[in-house]
């Protein structure tokens, strides 16, 4: 890390003295010639302004702090607005002898009233007049403003009596809040004053707990705009949860409730102790530095830590790679240890702050009633008492006995009751009594056994752990990955409030709260045996990131030495072990292999081994998804999913082991042949079809769609050789579009690039081909938003039909493919890789290709495998963020596997070619952003 810098002097930056005496000269050099006078004035003073904003530039490049540099642009920005001041009231409309009526005052406010500025910031300037406008006070305002919009300043401002700010803050809490904040730059200092003076008395005094409530009522709603969690991996630092803007929140309450007190005197009460002051102070100086980085490497206000910008910013604050863990990773997770303490400070100082004069409901921090006689109620539980509908402690009880740090929670989440200020900070500071004695207590064990596996609510008992640090200090496996941050595009949360979210998405499951969006995952939750095993290897499930041996070897090493300390039985031990091992596998095998294949079901059913492994990994394996991020998860991950478990299921149900796919295999065969009956009863006509097919088709279909399929496949028989049809499918969130044409070579290739060059994703694709030489391909796709492709316009599927009935024919469809924007994706580095497997399946050889994701890469690679002489028997597309992984089964042309080394390597290197063609097209991307972003840092 970079050495921190002595503070400049502001008059080293800007001398105010000098910059007056150089506009003055200007003025007399140029008496008359008003356009001139305004020209040299602007020069002098931009000149300034951009000697004031690269000294702070250089200045935090080299390690001055974020609140110092903040402090030196305000003061910077205060000397030029002030000289403005003088050089508009003394050259261009000066009053010799001001009336009452041209008295006019200049302030600050908002964030720009507090002190400290952001590079790029907007300044909010409030005009101050004795009463009515006049002439004079209407020509300095214009001429002042149209020279600050000149001079690139973005201005907010408003031109007001001191009756109209008094009376339009008390109706309006954001004009009240930036009030509250000004500060006089220059001008009648008496209008000042008054002011304030009558501010205080006349809008503050005694309306403490209405701003409270109002403000923390705002602070919520912004979060929500801005994305409830304080962990988003692409976090906004201003107003996001856990960013700047909370603190500000802190310092209005606290300069409501203590007016005429800095924030500095507010923080040295009693109530608050050394070490959470000094919390607050680097949280706000460390977010100041972010921000500050983040306008200066944009050139804009930007307050979004964005993929492409966090590996310069990194950089710029002197973060640098350290063993595995790479210097955007370590940026990140300082960032997101300090949200998480800003969420900590906030729970406590709000409350504690307005403790003299609101005393709060037992419905959470943001809701307000005014003070009333707070009794406190003893509990059951020794040592617990209830205080204003809140859980609070007696003294000492943590130093009687440290098991009481879990219980604490425990009696919270059974009686839904928030926690006391006072018994968080208690906590908080009471961790280190959390020795190894206490993590091998088998007390301490059954009470946070109960809260994770028996819990009401535990996704929001564990989050209150974590911000209180007991979480990670009971279970240092969990607190080695809290703010942990995976540096890709497919993750949305950090690590730990991934896996809060997906604890809680277990327990909304176990609860029956989610019947509609996860149907099997609700039935078969009754059935589980061991719920504690669940809980604990979804809680666990991650702990392995970035360990030796890769995840999921780390993370089972890691939950069987959590698991021995929590003192459990050794069989559990090694179920959960077993569960964060093959948490993956699940979701690997449904996205990426044929489930009508029967070696896939097979493989996976001796993986598994018994039925409540599988519903234990079914449960697993929907909460994990579900939690990565917004949208993530849809109908048909759920489909797949389904499939595969019924699947196995009924291997189960037929032959354990070594008879696994024979029982599979015996399951298909009686299941093709009861439909080819079904088939030959409802439509004669259709026979033949049925006849034709594989048996691997029929176990993919029910009895409606095999029959519509056979009605495509004659209408393309019978009209110009191709056929298509298209249908929306809820249940999937995919449209579904099969087209029936005349096998050929390429036909996969022309069908993909259709659909490439209409805008739609596919997410998966099933190719079959009868006897016949009757092709059938079914593509599921989606549009660029997520959702079912047609699913708003109709008409645009029905035409993507007709397109793709043409391209069958061998009809060219004369569109480009989309253009992707590499700017967020372009900052990650992504090695290609291409596998060749001939085990996965007893009649093709499965080829996964991996690399970076961009529009027509599945067209690209089919083209690949086309070319070298190879069939495609069904693809599987998966995209995890930035990265793609798209899984063929492929065949020669005689119908064999790919057998050959040779031919074998050449279809690697082939495919590889593609994929690291979209990768050098990236590379490019990544450059022209670091030159950009360094163009604007020397701007």
């Amino acid at each position: 890390m970079v050495t921190r810098l002595r503070p400049t002097r502001l008059e080293y930056v800007v001398d105010g003295v000098r910059l007056r005496s150089q506009l003055s000269a200007a003025a007399l050099e140029r008496v008359g010639d008003e356009p001139a006078q305004r020209k040299a004035a602007l020069d002098i003073l931009k000149a300034a302004l951009f000697r004031g904003r690269m000294i702070a530039k250089e200045r935090l490049e080299n390690g001055a702090g974020g609140i110092e540099t903040a402090s030196l642009l305000s003061g910077v920005t205060d000397e030029v607005v002030s000289a403005l001041w003088d050089f508009t009231t003394v050259h261009v409309f000066r009053a010799r002898n001001p009336t009452e009526g041209e008295r006019l005052a200049l302030m600050a406010v908002g964030g720009y009233g507090r002190g400290t500025l952001a590079p790029f910031s907007d300044i909010d300037l409030l005009f101050v007049r004795p009463y009515k406008q006049t002439a004079h006070a209407e020509s300095v305002i214009e001429f002042m403003l149209y020279a600050l919009w000149d001079l690139g300043f973005k201005v907010g401002h408003a031109s007001r009596t001191i009756e109209e700010c008094i009376k339009l803050s008390r109706e309006d809490f954001t004009i009240r809040t930036s009030i509250l904040e000004a500060r006089r730059l220059t001008g009648d200092a008496k209008l000042a004053d008054e002011l304030m003076r009558r501010f205080q008395a006349e809008v503050v005094r005694g309306t403490g707990a209405e701003f409270v409530t109002a403000k923390l009522k705002e602070r919520d709603e912004r979060q929500t705009r801005a994305g409830a969690s304080r962990y988003m991996v692409e976090p906004n630092i201003k107003e996001g949860k856990g960013g700047l803007r909370d603190l500000n929140t802190l310092f209005w309450i606290a300069q409501y409730l203590h007016p005429g007190q800095s924030i500095e005197k507010v923080l040295q009460l009693e109530m608050f102790a050394r070490r959470e002051v000094r919390a607050f102070i680097q949280a706000f100086d460390f977010l100041w530095a972010v921000r500050g980085h983040l306008h200066f490497a944009t050139g804009r206000p930007e307050e979004r830590l964005t993929f492409d910008l966090q590996p310069e910013i990194a950089r710029r604050m002197g973060y640098g790679d350290r063993g595995d863990a790479p210097a955007v990773e370590r940026f990140m997770r300082r960032y997101f240890l300090i949200a998480k303490d800003v969420g900590a400070l906030t729970r406590v100082f709000a409350a504690k702050l307005e403790s003299e004069q609101v005393k709060m409901e037992p419905r959470g921090i943001s809701r307000f009633i005014p003070g009333r006689k707070v009794t406190r109620k003893p509990l059951a539980e020794p040592g617990f008492v209830e205080v204003g509908g809140r859980l609070d402690v007696d003294p000492d009880i943590f130093q009687t006995d440290p098991t009481n740090l879990l219980r604490l929670f425990k009696v919270a989440d059974q009686r839904n009751l928030d926690l006391h200020p006072d018994a968080f900070t208690a906590a908080s500071r009471a961790i280190s009594l959390i020795t190894s004695a206490v993590r091998r207590d088998r007390h301490a064990a059954r009470v946070f056994l109960d809260i994770l596996a028996r819990g009401r609510d535990p996704r929001t008992t564990l989050t209150l752990m974590t911000e209180a640090g007991v979480l990670g200090r009971y279970l240092p496996e969990f607190g080695r990955i809290v703010a942990q941050m995976q540096f890709n595009m497919y993750h949305s949360y950090t690590v730990d409030e991934h896996t809060l979210r997906a604890v809680g998405v277990i327990s909304e499951i176990a609860a029956g709260r989610m019947p509609e969006e996860h149907p099997l995952a609700t039935q078969i939750m009754p059935l589980i045996v061991d719920r504690e095993a669940l809980f604990l290897a979804m809680l666990l499930h991650d702990t392995g990131k970035g360990g030796a041996g890769g995840q999921e070897v780390a993370g089972a090493r890691a939950a069987r030495q959590a698991c021995e300390r929590l003192g459990l039985e050794r069989s559990k031990i090694e179920l959960v072990a077993w569960l964060v091992e093959h948490h993956l596998v699940m979701s690997d095998t449904a996205q990426k292999r044929d489930i009508s294949d029967p070696r896939t079901v097979s493989d996976f059913a001796a993986i598994v081994q018994s039925p409540e492994r599988l519903r234990l990994l079914l449960v697993l394996t929907v909460a994990d998804i579900r939690a990565v991020g917004p949208g993530v998860w849809n109908g048909w991950k759920g489909q797949l999913l389904r499939e595969l478990y019924s699947a196995t299921e009924a291997v189960f149900r037929g032959g354990r082991g070594s008879d696994a796919a024979a029982a599979l295999r015996r399951y298909q065969e009686n299941a093709a042949y009861d439909a080819r009956v079904r088939l030959a009863r409802v439509e004669a006509s259709a026979e033949s079809w049925g006849d034709a097919m594989e048996d691997a088709y029929f176990t993919a279909f029910d009895d409606a769609e095999v029959l519509a399929h056979a009605r495509l496949s004659r209408s393309a028989r019978d009209e110009k050789g191709a056929a298509a049809a298209g249908r929306v499918r809820a249940d999937l969130n995919a449209s579904e579009l099969v087209v029936a044409a005349a096998d050929r070579p390429r036909l996969f290739v022309d069908l993909a690039e259709a659909i490439t060059a209409a805008g739609a994703n596919i997410v998966g694709a099933r190719v079959f081909t009868s006897r016949q030489q009757q092709a059938l391909d079914v593509f599921y796709l989606q549009d660029i938003t997520g959702a079912p492709f047609g699913g708003v316009d109709p008409r645009s599927l029905t035409r993507l039909g007709d397109q793709l009935a043409a391209a069958a024919r061998g009809e060219p469809h004369g569109r480009e493919p989309r253009r992707q924007d590499l700017a967020r994706a372009a900052a990650f580095a992504i090695t290609p890789a291409v596998m060749l497997d001939n085990d996965a399946s007893e009649t093709a050889t499965v080829v996964e290709a991996s690399g970076r994701d961009r529009p027509g890469l599945l067209a690209s690679l089919a083209r690949t495998l086309s070319d070298a002489g190879l069939l495609i028997t069904s693809a599987h597309i998966g995209g995890y963020g930035e990265r793609a992984v798209d899984a063929f089964y492929v065949v020669d042309e005689a119908g064999d596997k790919i057998t050959d080394a040779r031919k074998g390597n050449s279809l690697k290197a082939a495919l590889l070619a593609d994929l690291n063609a979209g990768e050098a097209e990236s590379a490019r991307a990544r450059r022209t952003n670091l030159q950009q972003a360094r163009a604007s840092s020397a701007r």
